[in-house]
């Protein structure tokens, strides 16, 4: 959908003197989206004690992001050694982190474990083995299989890699509560860019039921559920955005119940990216070709290489074309990059403005899984990164790509085995 009015207004009247600064192409985003939204959160689920989010490090994984979110007393949750090496200078240590991989090497976990730790969160009973010493807290992962259904991203749970079957449940906890362990956690993630808030309620049912056939059974009590991440943001303009008060008050009031019935409440963690920046971040880039041939192209001096999502998923993402945002949507073309790939499309028939040759054309919702994703096929570089901060200042928060960057790997002394 389009950049909020605030962004928009704020972004606007300067976009000029930032694309004569800097160049372009760029992607741009908004602290003061980014902590509005950290504050909904925060204040939605303020009924349950110990609520915590955990930004996904993989949406957006800058140090300046991420010190925008551990200053909102956020975690980190981490997928590998580089985003725990990220967190950690951006100031996170201990539980602040959550080290939730998958198909994990020793040498992960022990990178995991030292300098402070961080909460293990294993994707496989087989996992256990693999760890270089068993921590304090353990959480698994758990994957309901068919008594769940996911969505379009994430699949159907059965075939998905993620996850501990559900078979495996007691013995998982069974075995490191043998191995001297004290604490526990259990996580799910089902969905991705979900929309219907009663999804992510019935998720939390479905882990509350099963903490309490757990804790029934072995006698122990969770520290903490974490129901993942997946709250989607809506790409396309008619899309109705996710209702987080609501879903926070039934999520906040199934605490309160299995709190009565129990005795205790664990606390809550979620795990959102895309949530907390997608729809704070754009792409600019300058429209520099036009192409008529069976359909109209407008040529960008970006490709997918700086935002993967329409060629990979089919994604829907907004354009707009500063300064002609109540312009007549009278052209219908394909926005396309010079990758040599025919998915390298921005938007596939779209309607936009009439577009001359050095327009700026702004793609929205680019704050998440946009430059993160980003490749080097056919040499491409990927973009800067810039940061409108909270005093209307913009600063650069990443450098672009440049060709001693791409080479670089193929500086090396020369090794030749002979066997």
């Amino acid at each position: 959908m389009p950049i909020s009015k605030s962004f928009n207004d704020r972004l606007s009247p300067i976009l000029e003197e930032i694309v004569e600064h800097y160049g372009t192409p760029f992607h741009i985003y908004d602290e003061i989206g980014i902590r509005e939204t950290g504050r909904l959160l925060t204040e939605s689920f303020s009924g349950i004690r110990g609520f915590r989010e955990y930004f996904a490090v993989k949406a957006l994984p800058n140090p300046q992001i991420l010190e925008i979110m551990i200053s909102m007393g956020f975690g980190m949750d981490c997928s590998s050694i580089p985003e725990l090496v990220l967190s950690r200078k951006a100031g996170a240590s201990g539980e602040d982190l959550m080290f939730t991989s998958n198909n994990t090497s020793r040498e992960e976990f022990q990178f995991a474990l030292k300098d402070g730790g961080s909460i293990i969160n294993l994707d496989d009973i087989t996992l256990i083995s693999k760890l270089p010493e068993v921590p304090e807290l353990i959480c698994f992962r758990y994957n309901p299989g068919n008594l769940r259904t996911g969505n379009s991203i994430i699949g159907k749970p059965e075939e998905a890699k993620y996850g501990i079957h559900h078979d495996q449940v007691m013995d998982a906890y069974q075995t490191v509560l043998n191995l001297g362990t004290k604490k526990f956690g259990l996580h799910t993630m089902l969905a991705s860019n979900e929309l219907n808030y009663r999804y992510m309620v019935e998720t939390t049912l479905m882990l509350l039921e099963l903490a309490e056939s757990i804790s029934g059974k072995l006698g122990i009590q969770f520290d903490f559920l974490n129901i993942g991440g997946g709250f989607g943001i809506p790409y396309k303009p008619d899309e109705k955005p996710l209702d987080v008060p609501e879903m926070a008050a039934e999520i906040t009031r199934a605490f309160q119940q299995f709190e009565q019935k129990n005795g205790y409440a664990p606390r809550l963690y979620i795990e959102s990216g895309r949530y907390m920046t997608g729809p704070h971040g754009v792409l600019v880039v300058r429209a520099i070709n036009e192409k008529n041939t069976y359909r109209k192209y407008i040529g960008v001096d970006a490709c997918m290489s700086a935002l993967m999502r329409p060629g990979l998923y089919g994604a829907y993402h907004e354009i707009t074309v500063h300064g002609k945002n109540h312009a007549e949507k009278n052209m219908v073309a394909d926005v396309v990059g010079s990758l040599c790939e025919n998915n390298d499309k921005f938007a596939i028939q779209r309607s936009l403005p009439e577009i001359h040759m050095g327009d700026l054309l702004i793609i929205h919702d680019t704050g998440a899984h946009g430059h993160a994703m980003g490749f080097n096929y056919n040499g491409k570089l990927r973009p800067k990164e810039l940061l409108l901060r909270n005093d209307g200042s913009v600063e650069l928060i990443r450098r672009e790509e440049t060709m001693a960057d791409h080479f670089s790997t193929l500086d090396f002394e020369k090794d030749i085995l002979t066997p």
